[in-house]
């Protein structure tokens, strides 16, 4: 009996026991399925959360950690801690080597979507991803103080077409008490969807802002206070970036007022490995249960061999060694890893295919780009490699069995 007959004879041996064969297969299949989604979700999650924003080289605000600053001017998480003064900004924008700035106003709100004070400037320098600008779908940019430019989310979340009118509020309070009704907002334009919190957010000018808080004076215990002639952060674009060091240490330096410049991808890798904790947490589990789908086809084969003692008894008096024996049962257990294991790839890479487009701009968690790599490639080929070690434990009991056992009816 060749080596090579082995594989044809192996087939027709788990053909036989289709129904059990099926269920570890399946059991495979799935524990290979969880362990890469989980990993590829986890590599699409950390690409798209650090492409949240791009191409600006420093984030400025209040004096604060950068952690904080970086969440409530980028995530729209958190409040600033104070404002920065309109005088401050306008000295620091007119620097040298500063290329762009974006100032951004928050502290209000409308439905629990944050509302941002900000310019034209936002329109034509954020950025995100793969340095993709940001482009309004429907209608227009904000022109007047009266003009509103809804995010994706908020569009689709509160149903708002264009020339919809709205109130905001005073920070995340939504009750009516602290709208500023004296001043309507209309919807000019909705952005294209991006998978950022961009999405989330309703922009409207500085002056707009201002409008609102003169014409709503009224201040409430437990509301945030908005201080005219001032924003909460700023982004800043430098003409040459080996300069983002020197301008840094200006800001933090600077004597008018206590101030914080970060640079986004480092208070980025900050946040992530704090996040990033409970993706590893996620991950060991995945591997745990890999682990489980392994032994469970190790119990299957063991429990089989009972059931198999006269087939093996049979392929013994045909000429097969105990060898032959030996290697088949692990072929076998080999087989229904690959079958496993091949399946559980399809399906992973298959719906990174089909769901790939709408996590990417529903979640921007960017699948699309995560195609297979040589970390898959050595998932895949360990699990059929500890498949086929694990068979090894069946393997030693089938060639340990003897002819007359397999061959003598047990009543």
């Amino acid at each position: 009996m060749s080596g090579f007959s082995l594989i044809p004879l192996a087939l027709r041996s788990l053909m036989s026991r289709k129904a059990a064969v099926l269920l570890s297969v399946f059991a495979v299949a799935l524990s290979v399925t969880l362990f890469l989604g989980v990993d590829k979700i986890r590599r699409g999650a950390n690409a798209g959360f650090e492409s949240t924003i791009t191409g600006t080289d420093l984030i400025v605000g209040a004096r604060s950690g950068p952690v904080n600053l970086l969440l409530y001017s980028v995530f729209r998480i958190g409040d600033p801690t104070t404002s920065i003064s309109w005088e401050s900004y306008e000295d620091l924008s007119s620097r040298r080597g500063v290329k762009w700035t974006i100032p951004l106003s928050m502290g209000d709100s409308h439905e629990n979507f944050r509302v941002v004070g900000t310019t034209r400037s936002y329109l034509d320098h954020y950025r995100y991803g793969d340095a993709r600008p940001l482009t309004v779908e429907r209608g227009k940019w904000f022109e007047d103080e009266h003009d509103a430019v809804l995010g994706a989310a908020v569009a689709a979340d509160l149903g708002y077409e264009l020339g919809d009118e709205f109130p905001i509020s005073h920070g995340l309070i939504s009750a009516g008490f602290s709208e500023h009704k004296g001043h309507m907002f209309r919807v000019s334009g909705i952005l294209a969807r991006t998978g950022t919190p961009v999405d989330r957010t309703i922009h409207v000018s500085l002056a707009g802002l201002d409008a609102v808080h003169e014409t709503g004076a009224e201040d409430h215990e437990g509301h945030e206070e908005h201080e005219p002639e001032a924003i909460s952060a700023f982004l800043v674009g430098l003409e040459n970036r080996s300069a983002v060091l020197v301008f840094q240490r200006m800001v933090n330096t600077y004597e008018p007022e206590p101030l914080t410049a970060v640079i986004p991808g480092i208070a980025l890798t900050q946040l992530w490995s704090v996040v990033g904790t409970a993706q590893t947490a996620l991950t060991a589990t995945a591997g745990f249960v890999v682990v489980t789908g392994l032994l469970s086809l190790l119990i299957a084969i063991l429990a089989s061999l009972n059931a198999r003692a006269r087939e093996l008894a049979v392929l013994r008096a045909a000429g097969a060694g105990p060898s032959h024996i030996f290697s088949l049962v692990i072929l076998e257990t080999a087989l229904i890893a690959t079958f496993g294991t091949l399946i559980g790839a399809g399906i992973v890479f298959g719906g990174m295919e089909v769901l790939g487009p709408l996590l990417s701009t529903q979640y921007g968690i960017p699948l699309a780009t995560l195609g297979i790599n040589g970390f898959d490639v050595a998932i895949l080929a360990g699990v059929i490699g500890l498949a086929t070690l694990l068979g090894i434990v069946p393997a030693t009991q089938a060639y340990r069995r003897s002819l007359a056992d397999g061959l003598t009816m047990k009543l």
